[in-house]
Formats: C-alpha cells, sequence, structure tokens
C-alpha cells in the first residue's frame, strides 16, 4: 500500500535572522514541508547542504561576503539533486540572469504570499521553473544579458548563430508557447489532450534542441522570438 506524498525537505539561507526564522515558521505550518536546516551566509549553507541534502533550497541573494548567485555553483556540488529557488529583493535584471544562468530553478520576491511561495516550491520540484510576476517583464532583458548583449562597449559583438527555435516540431513549438506563458506540465497537458508524461519528454527534447537548462531560460528564449 502506498503512502501520501512525500514531505519536502527544505533548506532557508538568509542573512536576516527576524525573516529566516518567520519564514520557517511559516512552513513549518505546513504539512507539506519539513525545514532541516537553515543556514545565515554562503559557506554555512554549503555545509547544511553537503550534511542534509535537502530537496529545495531558498536563497537570498543578498549574503554578506559572498552573494546567492555566487553561491549556487557550490551548493549545486554539495548537494547535487537538490534544487535552489531565489527569494531576494532584487528587481534587477541582472540578478535574474545571473541566477538563471547558475542554475536557479526559479526566482522569487520577498514580496510573495505563504501561498504563492507555498505554490511555486510545488512547482519546482515537479521540474517547472517559477518566477516572481512582477519579474516576467524583465525576462526579454535578462535573456539579452544571458548572451552577451550588455557587453562593454567596444567588445565584438557575438557570432551569429542559427536560430535553435526553428529546430523544433511543431508539437513542441507549441509546448514552448505554453512554457512561455508560465503553463505547468499540467496545464499543459490538460490543455492540449495529451498526457503529462508525453509533455514532459517534449520538454526534455525542447531544451536538449534550445541549449538551455531551465524552463525559465526556455521561456525567455521564446518570449524573445515573439511566442507565447
Amino acid at each position: 500500500m502506498s503512502g501520501g506524498p512525500s514531505v519536502i525537505r527544505l533548506l532557508v539561507v538568509d542573512d536576516h535572522t527576524l525573516f529566516r526564522r518567520g519564514l520557517i515558521a511559516l512552513l513549518s505550518q505546513d504539512a507539506r514541508f519539513a525545514v532541516v536546516g537553515e543556514a545565515a551566509d554562503a559557506g554555512e549553507a554549503q555545509r547544511r547542504a553537503a550534511e542534509l541534502q535537502p530537496d529545495l533550497i531558498l536563497l537570498d541573494n543578498h549574503l554578506p561576503g559572498v552573494t546567492g548567485v555566487d553561491a549556487l555553483a557550490g551548493l549545486k556540488e554539495a548537494a547535487p539533486g537538490t534544487r535552489v529557488l531565489m527569494l531576494t529583493v532584487s528587481e534587477d535584471e541582472r540578478d535574474l540572469a545571473a541566477a538563471l544562468k547558475a542554475g536557479a530553478s526559479g526566482y522569487l520576491l520577498k514580496t510573495v504570499d505563504g501561498d504563492a511561495l507555498a505554490r511555486a516550491i510545488e512547482r519546482t520540484m515537479r521540474g517547472d521553473s517559477v518566477v516572481s510576476p512582477e519579474m516576467t517583464g524583465k525576462l526579454v532583458a535578462a535573456f539579452q544579458a544571458l548572451n552577451g548583449r550588455d557587453a562593454p562597449a567596444g567588445a565584438p559583438p557575438p557570432a551569429p548563430a542559427a536560430d535553435p527555435v526553428a529546430s523544433l516540431s511543431p508539437r513542441e513549438a507549441e509546448i514552448l508557447r505554453h512554457i512561455a506563458r508560465g503553463a505547468s506540465n499540467k496545464e499543459i497537458a490538460r490543455a492540449l489532450a495529451i498526457a503529462e508524461t508525453t509533455v514532459k519528454i517534449h520538454v526534455q527534447h525542447i531544451l536538449r534542441k534550445l541549449g538551455v537548462d531551465s524552463r525559465v531560460q526556455a521561456a525567455v528564449l521564446a518570449t524573445s522570438r515573439g511566442l507565447g
């Protein structure tokens, strides 16, 4: 007899003690989550991640010494199977771009309410990538930053490359449009009347063909091409 859904094990990383403890108290009231650890800086976060191997890390960007974005590589090395969800006050598209490039699964602002945060954590664990609604308008700017279009004056322009979107099949392009609108795999499956597992396979193919690591990066690329 199978049990209920697994509890999502969380590590909370934030240098503001009051906010961190409040967030832990909020998440601990939800039976879907178990906060297994906390950290106030990048070094402590890496040690705790290696020790605990959490399912997901909630990571602030403004940490003492090393930023959360700069800490991402070390966290992923310490806990390879762990997803990282940025939770920050920064609305700067450069921070968004840096987080996505470093492998964050999503980018949320600290203005997010508890219910939306819980949904974002669950979506991230299902393999979706989430971005705060306030940041969606900055995705194209983030995409430009990811592709070096903000290079210093005088720097040589990047070499033109074939449009990877053109390599997608009609079905993959259709699914990419849904991804660009922020739809989850379940919502895409319902809209297209196909199995959710089929959507997951298509999404894997889409990410590989586009040469990106996450759904957010795929959505940014789609938005820049006028899809969605």
